[in-house]
């Protein structure tokens, strides 16, 4: 039986730091576990490559969410990579930390040491600029993670930004330094024109190390628990015999805000309802695991335009492939593109200290507003998208089955919250107000999704309840705090009244931070090597 002094399982987001800066002393052994495979599909590497891996069952567990009550009972497909460098290998590859206010907030709930002050070092040591500047009181420049600025901007994308600024939003240098409202060009994780993956940025260069292991294709069955505490992880490889791995110090679980509170469930720990449902024996009574579930919901509004093109026309025939030219020799263009080019922070009400609304804009249309899931429309468009920042509405993660390969009941309650459908309708009315506010209004043939056929707040609602989908940022299920939901204690990452076991992901967050969520994983993971190491 292999022992380690730390076993990680998931090497997504957050797994990739600790694996690299636990092991970087080379004091301690680490192995990390991976249930998906390598990471090497082309379009993974390709920063437009994103409509090719999101929902390639290949690359992607294929969730679903359960039927939403209040978005007319549908499902909605809910990606989790199945990869090294798991959804940080298939997402829109954006760059967004969030509000300053996102992380006081948190330090107010009773997650001490997570404020803004306190988490901006590791804001910082992550990242590298890449081709960009900015505060370097606010921004780091010898990190692992490489940020961009975009490479070749669209026309579109800078008439939307003037659009803005028309309307009172201004054009905000630099949106990571804390204070976000304002109108801007998305930063993204690239370096040298291509994906840099967590697994490109923390995991690929310390698997030199001996003292790091890493196993692919391993899925994790079970936490191996002597008494109250977690001594190792049970695991099987492609349909294989269960394999257990022992960790002396820890075991850290880094599997994202679906997986890892599912693991916690299937191995005894919870809310002893939910485990006595799916025939589990109670290790450790925890009511939080799997509550608090939050993601962004987005909206979306496009118009067919003139006097440019967009990316549609470029994505096809003989101009798609000068584009893989174009690509390959100057790492600019259409392959460069993230799903979201532009953007802004907005207040969707007077009274706020702070924005509520995050907005989205890309040089492209899909049919039907179907964003993400089908090609490009064929017709020459443009999308405006919305999701709040922080939703009221909230739901859970659970386990339906003590059978580790069983999709879990995943139920965010997306517009649960009367706040959450009003801001979302008062941000779908500012879109359409952008469409026809100059210069982006002279580029607009005309609106074709909704089309003007809605008008009234409880059409637009409609709209939202029947079209939006997820943005990909599940968060939440396995919560830090000193509440009776938490889960984690927020001094040492340790699962409250367990030992041996840590949770550093996404599903750790208590409250949702204003935008994607992948930088703030990153984050956690930082300053959660910090806290395991000590």
């Amino acid at each position: 039986m292999e022992e380690f002094d730390y076993v990680i399982v998931g090497a997504g987001a957050a797994g990739c730091v600790l694996a690299n800066r636990l092991s970087a002393s080379g004091k301690h052994s680490v192995a990390i576990l991976e249930a998906g495979g390598k990471d090497n599909n082309i379009f993974i590497k390709i920063p437009a490559g994103f409509n090719k891996t999101v929902y390639n069952p290949k690359l992607n567990w294929g969730y679903e969410t359960a039927p939403g009550p209040y978005i007319d009972n549908r499902k909605i497909p809910f990606p989790r990579g199945k990869v090294l460098g798991g959804s940080g290998s298939i997402n829109g590859h954006l760059y967004v930390r969030g509000q300053s206010a996102d992380y006081d907030m948190w330090a107010q709930l009773g997650c001490r040491g997570w404020s803004w002050d306190d988490v901006l070092p590791y804001f910082k040591r992550a990242e590298t600029r890449g081709n960009g500047g900015g505060d370097p009181s606010v921004r780091g420049n010898d990190g692992p993670l490489s940020i961009e600025d975009q490479r070749d901007p669209h026309d579109l994308s800078e008439a939307y930004m003037a659009a803005n600024e028309a309307l009172g939003l201004r054009r905000t240098p630099d949106y990571n330094s804390g204070n976000q409202e304002g109108t801007f060009l998305y930063q993204q994780m690239m370096r040298g024109g291509r994906r840099w993956s967590p697994a490109d940025a923390y995991l690929r260069p310390a698997l030199s190390r001996p003292n790091l292991k890493l196993i692919q294709r391993a899925l994790a069955e079970a936490i191996v628990f002597e008494g109250k505490r977690a001594v190792g992880i049970r695991y099987a490889q492609e349909g294989g015999a269960p394999i257990t791995i022992r960790a002396r110090r820890d075991v850290i679980l880094s599997g994202g805000s679906i997986n890892t509170p599912q693991l916690l469930q299937i191995s005894g720990v919870g809310d002893p309802e939910w485990l006595t449902d799916i025939g589990v024996d109670v290790v450790h009574a925890l009511p939080g695991v799997g509550k608090n579930l939050r993601d962004h919901y987005a909206t979306r509004v496009s118009a067919l335009v003139k006097g440019t093109g967009s990316l549609n026309e470029r994505s096809r025939g003989v101009r798609l492939a000068m584009e893989v030219l174009r690509y390959a020799f100057t790492r600019k263009g259409l392959l460069t593109a993230s799903p979201s080019h532009a953007g802004g922070y907005m207040k969707t009400r007077e009274g706020l200290a702070t924005p509520d609304m995050q907005l989205y804009f890309a040089p492209a249309s899909y049919p039907t507003g179907r964003y993400g899931v089908t090609d490009l429309d064929t017709k020459a468009g443009m999308t405006l998208g919305c999701s709040q920042l922080r939703p009221e509405s909230k739901g859970w993660l659970k386990a339906l089955s003590a059978d580790p390969r069983a999709k879990p009941e995943i139920q965010p309650n997306y517009l649960q919250a009367q706040m959450d459908r009003d801001a979302l309708v008062a941000a779908m009315k500012y879109m359409r107000q952008l469409l026809h506010t100059r210069p982006l209004a002279d580029y607009v043939i005309a609106e074709n999704f909704p089309g003007p056929s809605v008008q009234t707040d409880d059409e637009w609602l409609a709209h939202a309840r029947a079209t939006g989908s997820t943005t990909y940022h599940p968060i939440g299920s396995c919560k830090m705090g000193i509440d009776p939901m938490a889960v984690v204690d927020p001094a040492s990452m340790k699962v409250i009244g367990l030992e041996g076991l840590r949770v550093a992901d996404a599903s750790c967050m208590p409250t949702m931070v204003s935008g994607n969520t992948y930088a703030a994983t990153n984050m956690i993971a930082e300053k959660a090597a910090d806290l395991i190491a000590a």
